[in-house]
């Protein structure tokens, strides 16, 4: 595991001028498909190489859910509610834009409350976790996500997500000759638009910009500890610097976001 403390991340006024980001549009031929295709991703159906997938996924959700504490939770970007299995019952927040994605499933009933925008959350309101799965690598509006996160969370509340190692040579890799392939064997479309509609950000990005907002951050890769060489990585924060959070915040209130849009298979 990779520790590390404060602002170390190189060229972050640089990185943080880039936000917020803009999606590229998603050709009609997949936009048709788009929300059938997520649905298979997190396992509403699909064969072997979704159930793989999800296999490999699940070192995410177990390491989000390993470090748990007592108090209510936040999770950002919920989709299908696949991450709930993991979780003990107690008070469980979501944020999803989306709210087709998971109104019709049994596990609604374990959510207190449901919001389309981590920005809708009432002030005042704390957490002590907030949490995500394969959800940063899609943010638009990454640096203020973040930032309203830390100043969501209790003293001594955590900030955990996984993501993909995304810009990293095995999970580029992986996708190109798993994912990639079957997605054009069953569809007849090149996988690539949809990656670069779907991931904004790189892992490297992703881990700057939590490091800038906390003073306290831990990172471990799976299945080899170098990025390169990785499927996904696992991060925890602790310690806001809370006037970092703030400025953040208060640098503009335009293109403020959701969490994510959902990201057919590959996520």
């Amino acid at each position: 595991m990779e520790i590390a403390t404060g602002r170390d991340a190189p060229m972050i006024a640089a990185l943080l001028q880039s936000y917020p980001r803009m999606r590229p549009a998603l050709p009609d031929a997949h936009k048709r498909i788009y929300l059938e295709e997520y649905r298979r991703n997190r396992g509403t159906y699909g064969g072997a190489l979704f159930r793989m997938t999800a296999a490999l996924e699940s070192w995410m959700h177990r390491r989000v859910a390993r470090r748990r504490i007592d108090g209510p939770v936040l999770e950002l970007g919920a989709g299908t509610l696949n991450h709930l299995q993991y979780e003990p019952k107690l008070p469980y927040d979501i944020v999803e834009p989306m709210t087709a994605l998971f109104e019709d499933r049994p596990e609604i009933g374990l959510i207190a409350r449901a919001y389309e925008s981590i920005f809708d959350i009432p002030g005042g309101t704390r957490y002590a976790r907030i949490i995500s799965v394969a959800v940063l690598e899609h943010v638009e509006d990454l640096p203020r996500l973040v930032a309203c996160s830390g100043l969501l969370l209790d003293r001594d509340g955590m900030f955990q997500t996984g993501i993909p190692a995304e810009g990293g040579m095995l999970w580029g890799l992986a996708w190109r000759m798993t994912t990639g392939i079957a997605y054009r064997t069953r569809t007849g479309l090149p996988y690539g638009p949809l990656m670069r509609h779907e991931h904004l950000n790189t892992a490297a990005e992703i881990i700057s910009i939590v490091r800038h907002c906390f003073r306290s951050v831990a990172v471990s890769w799976f299945p080899l500890p170098h990025r390169q060489l990785s499927f996904y990585a696992y991060i925890e924060a602790r310690d806001p610097d809370t006037k970092t959070c703030e400025r953040l915040l208060s640098a503009t209130r335009t293109g403020l976001l959701g969490v994510k849009q959902p990201s057919p298979a590959g996520s």
